[in-house]
């Protein structure tokens, strides 16, 4: 069935069509129209898990690894602020092996205050043990949040995940999206059957402290991470078979003879890409990497795309006061390549200005902010 969808509406799609059993929420602009949905949903009896409003995020967080602890595929969304008030829960959700998936609806974190959107808030939790997934449009919002149940919930991962999406410019903008069908998803992804949980009749602890065993713990959470890559490849795969959508940890557009590669993340792609065509008509090699899986590190199949590359520019929507763009520190580990940040907090860039930036793009790897 296709509609008109915009990111928040895909979002809760997602999470419907996976048969969550438990929602806790917390509003927050701008993804508090995905769980109105689902409250909507939920009222007319068209989704039949509990809804949980909580007090705070970080209630949100607490409910939902109690609730995934408990055996009930668990969903639940955030943003900005609102996501860092989680983030002492993510580290325990990750490290209690919990599958559950969120959606985080970027926007720029305080002070100043802005509603529009950049990727701090998400690339916060780099460090978390979650695993992280970027989405481009609409579509990918609904189909990676599939996606990423069955990841997670994989015997060799067995880790949270979170799938962003740009705050506004995909959250509140409608775009026509196929939305599957019941019995497809079903057969994609089998129904949740963890083989520990939380039962009363068999009392028993999760997250117990450690003294000298944190680190094999913690490196467990690594293991599993890059376990994740080689998961990701095969669930993508299969899901392009069910579906015919395809997706990589890495997309790569008009690369194989490139001399200038911008790497990328979300929904400034879909504007790069046009940048990309109009380099080209302009007789400039260009094209484009865009990252979809962020964690665990596509390093292996970033290093195959931009091999022998001329000019790599990588276009950061995040900050990290004092050393630059998020994911140019971690580009630059693997390649040689300049950098640009743009469009903190929303601040408008169109294909035109990326026509510049590559034009101006040098071997020396230049960091600059646009």
């Amino acid at each position: 069935m296709k509609d008109l969808i915009d990111g928040n509406e895909a979002a809760a799609w997602g999470a419907r069509l996976c048969r969550v059993r438990v929602v806790p929420n917390f509003p927050i602009t701008p993804q508090t129209e995905i769980i109105e949905k689902l409250a909507e949903w939920r009222e007319k009896g068209l989704w039949k898990g509990e809804f949980l409003p909580m007090d705070s995020e970080h209630s949100v967080l607490s409910a939902a690894i109690a609730s995934e602890a408990a055996g009930a595929r668990t969903f639940t969304a955030s943003s900005s602020q609102g996501l860092l008030l989680m983030t002492e829960m993510h580290y325990v959700a990750s490290g209690m092996r919990l599958p559950l998936v969120m959606v985080n609806c970027s926007r720029g974190l305080a002070a100043p205050i802005t509603l529009w959107p950049d990727n701090n808030d998400f690339l916060s939790l780099r460090d978390s043990g979650w695993l992280m997934f970027f989405a481009q449009n609409n579509q990918e919002v609904l189909d990676l949040v599939i996606s990423a149940y069955r990841i997670s919930e994989h015997r060799e991962v067995l880790l949270p995940s979170i799938v962003n999406m740009e705050g506004f410019i995909l959250s509140y903008t409608r775009e026509i999206a196929e939305i599957p069908g019941q019995e497809e998803v079903d057969s994609f992804l089998p129904e949740y059957a963890p083989r520990v949980v939380l039962d009363p009749e068999r009392p028993m602890s999760l997250g117990i402290p450690s003294l000298h065993e944190y680190m094999y713990f913690r490196s467990q959470v690594h293991a599993a991470q890059r376990n994740a890559l080689k998961v990701s490849e095969r669930v993508f795969a299969e899901f392009e078979k069910t579906f015919g959508r395809k997706y990589r940890c890495v997309e790569d557009y008009r690369t194989e003879d490139a001399e200038l590669v911008f790497v990328c993340a979300g929904a400034l792609s879909t504007t790069i890409k046009a940048a990309v065509n109009a380099l080209r008509e302009e007789g400039v090699k260009a094209g484009m990497a865009r990252i979809v899986t962020f964690r665990p590190f596509p390093e292996n199949r970033l290093r195959e795309i931009l091999e022998g590359k001329e000019k790599i520019v990588v276009v950061d929507n995040s900050l990290s006061p004092g050393r630059g763009g998020i994911i140019h520190s971690e580009v630059s580990s693997i390649a040689d390549c300049a950098g640009v940040v743009v469009s903190l907090g929303g601040k408008h860039i169109g294909r035109d200005d990326f026509v510049k930036i590559g034009k101006k793009a040098d071997k020396k790897g230049r960091y600059w902010y646009f």
